[in-house]
């Protein structure tokens, strides 16, 4: 074999393991019960940097290796103000990352609201079922599956942790990873995940109900919030209301505020304190495996 066909031979191995790192699950294999009424095809921006018009939704696997794993599964959302995901550095680099801590991450490719509020959680509450329905196959532990979100993919996770139903299915997660959420629907949210989400004139009973920090109750889960003190798109204080509403129910909550870094940092290295935030996490996620 030639040195130049050897290499291509090798490129293509190497393509095949990262498509195969993953399995991707429609999480509406018979049709959603309700549509987002979106018409415009679904856009995918270069390295999956971001995805646009989702009107189907999916749940991206990344199963943690057998020597690695410590059975704990993680649903991601990424963040887009509830128009887009961000799909790379809030979705993929994450789960890449978590795959190394030995944790299984689910990429959470939410429908866009398009102004239906009940489309993302809806997808939400499916994608924990389907985690919790298949946790032996998936060789994690159903007492252990968390939710992680990124900025509008922040709310929809506290609104998992907060809007929790009766069902045989548990849809509770049992904890929460906030990355500059979007939580509160009120005059210190983000404007356009607000509009996405509720529609141009919301009622004020919508307000209330997708304003996360009012919606906590001693079955919302524990939460860790990771944001910057500077950030301008989404307020620090939608974590610190969220906080304080956790703690006034006396659940356990761990909030680390950066001194710097604005908005949407995900995953990207050149955010000042990504190894210092990394280090936290993972410090955190410990105990998560502990206990």
């Amino acid at each position: 074999m030639n040195k130049r066909i050897y290499i291509i031979s090798l490129f293509l191995l190497f393509t095949m393991m990262k498509v195969n790192s993953q399995t991707i699950i429609k999480l509406w294999p018979e049709g959603a019960p309700s549509s987002n009424e979106l018409k415009d095809a679904e856009q995918v921006g270069d390295n999956y940097s971001w995805i646009l018009n989702v009107s189907e939704a999916e749940l991206w696997i990344y199963q943690a290796e057998k020597e690695k794993a410590n059975g704990i599964a993680v649903i991601i959302c990424p963040g887009g103000g509830y128009s887009g995901l961000a799909f790379n550095h809030e979705g993929i680099q994450f789960a890449e990352w978590l795959n190394k801590q030995g944790i299984t991450a689910a990429i959470l490719k939410y429908r866009m609201p398009n102004k239906h509020t009940d489309i993302p959680l809806a997808d939400a509450r499916e994608a924990i079922k389907y985690i919790r329905l298949n946790a032996e196959k998936l060789e994690v532990n159903s007492n252990k599956v968390g939710v992680a979100g990124f900025s509008a993919g922040g709310h929809l996770a506290s609104t998992l942790s907060t809007h929790i139903i009766s069902s045989e299915i548990n849809m509770r997660p049992d904890f929460s990873i906030l990355f500059y959420p979007v939580i509160t629907m009120g005059t210190v949210t983000h404007g356009g995940s607000r509009t996405n989400l509720l529609g141009d004139n919301p009622s004020p009973e919508d307000v209330l109900k997708y304003s996360n920090e009012k919606q906590v109750t001693d079955a919302t889960p524990p939460a860790i919030l990771l944001l910057s003190d500077d950030d301008d798109g989404v307020p620090p204080i939608n974590s610190t209301q969220y906080y304080e509403a956790l703690k006034n129910k006396n659940i356990p909550a761990t909030m680390y505020i950066f001194p710097e870094g604005h908005h949407g940092w995900g995953m990207n290295k050149d955010f000042k304190y990504h190894s210092q935030m990394l280090d936290l996490l993972a410090m955190w996620l410990k105990d998560i495996e502990n206990k």
